[in-house]
């Protein structure tokens, strides 16, 4: 198991470009291989989820390309249709990775075949029924442990039939793996969101072409012969950015701009949050091209306390343990309620980030769906454990950039799992 140190720095400076969005690439990488034609998506993030859809789709005959152009790494899609997929000779094993999991179900769901698909520990604990309940409602065969909640899956497709679902998670995976089985329902599929969550898998499917509606809350999909091939910029992760946006804020005399930044509106709740924590951050959107860019402008600040409940969680989701290390960092007492679903992520990271702050030196309290975490000047430093969690771990290393000692993050090979790179930017932008 690796593990990486972070130091106090003096600053953040220069410009900085996060890598192609993590949500955003495994979508591509789906529905580029059920279109018709070729497809090419410039800024594909290559970390080890993305390579765990790409390789299931290699199991199941579609072809691949890598390639460097002008715009970074390009993936190439040779689509074989929505009905060309053929069954994988062997049990695909998903890794770490939850979204290819959900989601490939919901396209497995209308395939002719059967498939086994499996993960990892951390990801045989993931529930999954909030995926497999509607899609067996469809028509799909399903089987796996505690009545197909958790992995190894069993999954053979068939006649699916349309159905009107309510999202009560609020979760993205869900209702991405249910409009992906509408593709091949005899009727309307419709899902209705009570919260928003995250609308990439909808932008995209009208990018393809698909024949998707929006009605108020409810997102629906019909049947559809075919895909079209397209061509596609990744934006920069706003998951991944958001280290790199903190680190300037809680390090003095820093300055950072963000360039072509994914701003997608169900994904900027960090921004927002930061704002009221009083974060000197400018915004400025360059353009919309199915999803919104732009440029963001941080500088050192000193922040305030906030209160976060329920209602901001799906649109901060994946930010929360960095704004939690921001949280230890602000005058005042902050709160997060609301926030169970961070429990049966890759890791509890509710439980992971309490015990590295308490560890480093900072002061706070973990509760059931949250915590209440008081602000410290500054943290000691120390050695935290990753959890096997990328976000944990990534989080701690920015936070040693505050702290006397800096920190040591233990087992941090999962940070490939998202962010390849994350090690040789923290060196590029931070000075001692």
């Amino acid at each position: 198991m690796n593990r990486l140190q972070s130091h106090p720095a003096s600053k953040i400076q220069g410009e900085y470009s996060a890598p192609g969005d993590k949500s955003i690439s495994h979508r591509l990488a789906m529905l580029g291989s059920l279109a018709e034609g070729t497809s090419q998506f410039s800024h594909f993030l290559y970390s080890d989820d993305c390579k765990q859809t790409i390789e299931a789709f290699k199991a199941m005959g579609v072809s691949f390309q890598q390639k460097q152009t002008a715009e970074g790494d390009t993936l190439v899609i040779n689509g074989v249709g929505l009905k060309g997929l053929s069954a994988p000779k062997k049990e695909l094993d998903l890794g770490n990775s939850g979204t290819t999991m959900r989601l490939l179900l919901g396209i497995l769901a209308g395939q002719l075949f059967e498939a086994h698909l499996t993960g990892d520990a951390s990801l045989s604990r993931r529930p999954m029924r909030r995926v497999t309940k509607p899609l067996r409602e469809m028509g799909a065969i399903i089987i796996g442990a505690d009545d197909a909640n958790y992995a190894p899956l069993q999954i053979k497709g068939g006649k699916l039939k349309g159905i009107s679902w309510k999202n009560e998670i609020a979760s993205a995976q869900v209702k991405s793996a249910i409009l992906l089985a509408g593709l091949f329902a005899e009727g309307d599929t419709s899902v209705e969101e009570f919260f928003s969550s995250r609308d990439h898998t909808e932008r995209l499917l009208i990018i393809f072409k698909a024949p998707f509606k929006k009605m108020n809350s409810k997102l629906i999909i019909r049947k559809t012969e075919k895909l079209s091939a397209v061509q596609f910029r990744v934006p920069g992760d706003i998951s991944s950015a958001a280290f790199f946006i903190a680190a300037a804020l809680i390090v003095p005399n820093s300055d950072l701009i963000v360039r072509q930044v994914g701003l997608n509106p169900t994904r900027i709740g960090f921004l927002e949050a930061l704002k009221l924590m009083g974060a000197d951050i400018k915004i400025e959107f360059k353009k919309d091209q199915g999803e919104p860019i732009g440029d963001i402008h941080v500088k050192s600040s000193r922040l305030k306390a906030i209160k976060l409940n329920q209602n901001w969680i799906p649109k901060l989701i994946d930010e929360l343990p960095i704004l939690m290390i921001l949280c230890a960092l602000a005058d005042g007492t902050s709160v997060i309620e609301g926030a169970e679903e961070l429990r049966i992520k890759e890791t509890d990271r509710i439980h992971s980030m309490v015990a590295g702050l308490n560890a480093v030196g900072g002061k706070i309290e973990e509760r059931h769906d949250g915590c209440v975490i008081e602000g410290v000047k500054g943290f000691a430093g120390g050695t935290i454990s990753s959890f096997g969690d990328h976000r944990t771990a990534m989080s701690f290393l920015i936070a040693g950039l505050r702290s006397k000692e800096g920190i040591v993050a233990e087992d941090t090979d999962c940070i490939q799992t998202s962010y390849p790179g994350f090690e040789n930017d923290l060196k590029r932008l931070s000075e001692r």
